[in-house]
């Protein structure tokens, strides 16, 4: 096994540390995700040692072949920090000056683990917020598949988990799909705010080495080096607000996930699970459960804490970097790695729904969802809508009565709730009447929702682009 090198702060102490410091400083095994970011980093200040005169030209050829070589051997599971590498700057000074002797050593002028440890973590959430993205739009192709099967496919709409109005299912469908959509505008939109490099900040004053930051970042697809060098060590508002577009996109998926649940369930019958999607119960042999979408709607408790946790760990922090904030770490990366566990799993399940039609249209003017078209016909006869509101309302209470739909009240009941009610009201009282009755910008009538789904496709084709246009790592 290799032997560590002293430890990149000890020279100052008269003794290591206690056994307990050690244990609790060292970065957990997950943290070393970081590992082929922090070579990347490594990677672009070898070259900035070049431009400040600390290394020749052959040396950086050496060392940047080395550090290459060190990615490709870590991806491959050839090399792995051990337990005295304390954190993953460590592990790298480590290997380094294993393979090139002194000058592995020369790397560490000119740069702190403080710009370092930023560097690495906004490089990772870079990557993998792009990651996250293409994972979202293979949901949402899924669900304009299905929003386009379901153009014509009648279904009740619901407000307070009551039957409201009749809308066609693929507008529902299209629904989610957009808050997605805004999803995905949040990870572009922060990503701008995050394009910039702390490389230079050093520990925090600056660097009197590391003269041209501004190059390092373009070398490492930022759009600029952080302004202040205090700031750009201390301040972690990028990884909070990475955290909330996580944990805002965990809420939305448990939203669709509650609603697979409902929709998947005897009393609505509305969806069939396939059965690689679905799983049974150890006990009742009959059962098919909703567990990707359980599991999801369980996952954002878990990323909304992370956002909490990291709010709460920044809020009394004096300038500029304090230890506490390694926590950012264990927050980012478990965001990342939950939601690029559920969204796969996410787009399969909708991508193999089998919606029933039949038993849709069934339910889609139960509990009077066409009441609403009574209100709107007065309405449009000159009745002042808070009488045409209360005068429905009367009608209702006779359906009720008589245990009748709308449509099936007589020419003498509609007279006796009301003599403006005329049998011509029964036009409007059918499920294609209403849903093409909305027209409108943004309503459910199919042609809305076809051209709804057609302007979709192009804002998924633009987020599709923006998320396979970074380059990522270069090693």
């Amino acid at each position: 096994m290799s032997q560590p090198v002293d430890r990149l702060w000890g020279a100052r102490f008269k003794q290591g540390p206690a056994p307990a410091l050690s244990a609790l400083s060292r970065s957990p095994d997950y943290y070393f995700a970081l590992a082929e970011y922090d070579l990347e980093g490594c990677r672009a200040h070898a070259y900035e040692l070049q431009r400040a005169g600390l290394l020749d030209p052959q040396e950086t050829a050496l060392m940047v072949a080395a550090i290459a070589q060190l990615a490709a051997d870590y991806r491959a599971g050839d090399v792995q920090p051990i337990e005295n590498d304390e954190d993953v700057h460590t592990f790298i000074e480590r290997m380094l000056t294993e393979r090139l002797g002194e000058l592995g050593g020369k790397l560490r002028a000119g740069r702190s683990r403080n710009d370092q440890t930023a560097n690495d973590l906004r490089l990772y959430l870079r990557d993998n917020g792009r990651k996250i993205v293409a994972a979202l739009l293979e949901l949402q192709q899924a669900l304009v598949k299905q929003a386009e099967l379901h153009i014509n496919t009648l279904a009740p709409g619901f407000t307070h988990l009551q039957q409201a109005q009749p809308i066609v299912f693929g507008h529902q469908l299209m629904a989610h799909a957009q808050s997605f959509v805004r999803d995905v505008q949040r990870f572009q939109d922060w990503d701008k705010r995050c394009a910039l490099s702390p490389l230079g900040a050093a520990a925090m004053a600056g660097s009197a080495i590391a003269m041209h930051p501004e190059l390092s970042a373009a070398d490492l697809g930022y759009d600029g080096a952080c302004e202040n060098s205090i700031d750009a060590v201390a301040s972690r508002d990028h990884v909070a607000e990475f955290l909330f577009a996580g944990g805002m996109l965990s809420v939305n998926l448990s939203r669709i996930c509650e609603e697979v649940c409902l929709w998947a369930s005897r009393q609505f019958r509305w969806v069939e699970l396939n059965d690689g999607y679905a799983t049974g119960s150890s006990i009742m042999p009959q059962k098919k459960n909703p567990d990707i979408a359980e599991l999801t709607r369980g996952k954002s408790g878990r990323l909304i804490g992370n956002v909490t946790a990291m709010l709460t760990t920044m809020k009394g922090l004096p300038l500029s970097y304090n230890r506490d904030l390694i926590e950012d770490k264990r927050n980012a990366i478990d965001t990342v790695d939950q939601l690029l566990l559920v969204l796969p799993a996410m787009a399969g399940m909708i991508d193999t729904l089998v919606v029933n039609v039949e038993r849709l249209r069934e339910h889609a003017p139960q509990g009077f969802t066409l009441a609403t078209e009574v209100a709107d016909w007065l309405s449009r006869r000159g009745v002042p809508f808070k009488e045409a509101h209360e005068i429905t309302g009367k009608l209702v209470q006779v359906c009720e009565q008589y245990n009748l739909e709308l449509h099936q009240v007589s020419d003498a009941q509609l007279r006796e709730v009301d003599s403006r009610l005329l049998p011509e009201v029964r036009d409007c009282l059918t499920l294609e009447a209403a849903i093409h009755a909305r027209s409108g910008w943004g309503g459910t009538s199919p042609l809305r929702v076809a051209e709804q789904i057609a302007r979709l496709k192009i804002v998924l084709q633009q987020q599709s682009d923006w998320a396979s246009s970074y380059r990522g790592l270069s090693l």
